[in-house]
């Protein structure tokens, strides 16, 4: 593998391709867009610039990482790679017909990865003929900065790639987790309470915006709140994988979009690119004052991190991935501050019970149901890492 190839020249595939090349590879870029392909090279050379000027790299390896990069369109460039990371627009179909152009023009061995969030990685192997040879490789964006890469087999995926590729992104000093390839993989599903409880206390009435961000960031040391974090994704972008993983889930009610990011969608009220999200951002604008109320902020932090708790719960109680990958996942790629598992145990599995059990009598709606291992587990006194 020492040829990378990355398809894809936003955001995510130029940070891919620079890791890659930090990491002494030779790599290929393409895009469809030879605009895209200059940003993307000129970008580099401001980041490349920046490392010099703080004295984490020098001139002549600055160069060096630069000109291992190759910027192309022509998918034929990759002939040479052994592994290939697809970071192109979340379409099924259109990841499909990249991955069938590119058998045709790579080595049998060469191996074939996507970068989706949340696609299925067996429908995206299923496209080859050796789609024993296809896992999804999953980075977060900024790809340099955050260390979590979830690897993704699928049914189809050879346990050899499978090895081969966790090696190759370990020896770039990221930290890997392995997720089964359900909907959201580990981090885009177990997260989803952080946004969807907010917006359901909001619904209510309980408090406003402003309280919610403050409970969760001052009283359970999140970096951002929820509203803070939906308008610095993108209530468009948030929004419309919600509403994915909700499809990709049979509409299991844990995962239901919210009708008030939806109209904050509608309106154009996406969050700092736009001007105006749950907060205005322009220029003079008064930021609403939270509301400091102790009791009120620990009910919102404790109602909302209950339901990441079950979560991530279910993703151990359904094999998705292993109880430490959950918890690296979490901390590692969405800079929790700490794994929510270990926040079960701290406080206490029967008290998780208890809250999800009050919340379900209360709503008797689906989406508070508690799952099965807490139940197992508060019943036995058990931990999760005890």
């Amino acid at each position: 593998m020492k040829t990378i190839g990355v398809v894809g020249a936003g955001a995510m595939g130029s940070g891919i391709a620079q890791v890659a090349a930090q990491n002494g590879h030779q790599v290929v870029l393409s895009d469809t867009s030879t605009d895209v392909l200059d940003k993307s090279k000129a970008k580099l050379a401001k980041i490349m610039a920046r490392l010099v000027e703080k004295g984490k790299l020098d001139n002549a390896s600055a160069e060096a990482i630069q000109g291992r990069i190759k910027y192309t369109t022509d998918l034929n460039d990759f002939a040479p790679c052994g592994l290939i990371i697809e970071a192109i627009i979340e379409r099924l179909d259109i990841k499909k017909q990249v991955f069938e152009t590119l058998e045709g023009i790579v080595a049998e061995d060469c191996v074939l990865a996507s970068n989706t969030s949340s696609l299925s990685i067996a429908a995206i192997a299923a496209s080859v003929k050796l789609s024993h040879r296809v896992l999804g490789i999953h980075f977060f964006n900024p790809a340099p900065l955050m260390p979590l890469v979830e690897i993704i087999p699928a049914v189809q995926t050879d346990p050899e790639v499978l090895a081969s590729s966790k090696a190759l992104i370990d020896s770039w000093k990221k930290v890997t987790v392995i997720a089964k390839d359900t909907p959201g993989f580990i981090v885009n599903r177990v997260a989803r309470p952080f946004y969807g409880e907010a917006l359901r206390i909001y619904e209510e009435g309980f408090a406003d915006f402003a309280t919610i961000d403050w409970a969760m960031r001052d009283m359970g040391g999140f970096r951002m709140g929820p509203f803070q974090l939906m308008d610095f994704i993108g209530n468009d972008v948030n929004y419309a994988v919600t509403e994915s993983v909700f499809a990709a889930f049979y509409y299991d009610p844990r995962y239901k979009p919210s009708f008030t990011q939806k109209r904050h969608s509608e309106a154009g009220w996406y969050g700092r690119k736009s001007g105006r999200g749950y907060y205005d951002y322009a220029e003079g604008a008064e930021q609403p004052e939270p509301t400091k109320d102790k009791e009120l902020g620990e009910m919102i932090l404790w109602r909302i991190l209950v339901m990441l708790i079950n979560e991530a719960a279910d993703a151990l109680h359904l094999n998705i991935a292993s109880k430490e990958d959950i918890d690296l996942a979490m901390t590692k790629g969405v800079n929790y501050p700490k794994g929510l598992l270990a926040w079960a145990d701290e406080k206490g599995i029967n008290h998780c019970v208890e809250t999800l059990d009050g919340l379900y009598n209360e709503y008797h709606e689906d989406r508070y149901r508690c799952s099965p291992i807490l139940r197992k587990m508060a019943r036995e006194g058990k931990k999760f890492l005890a």
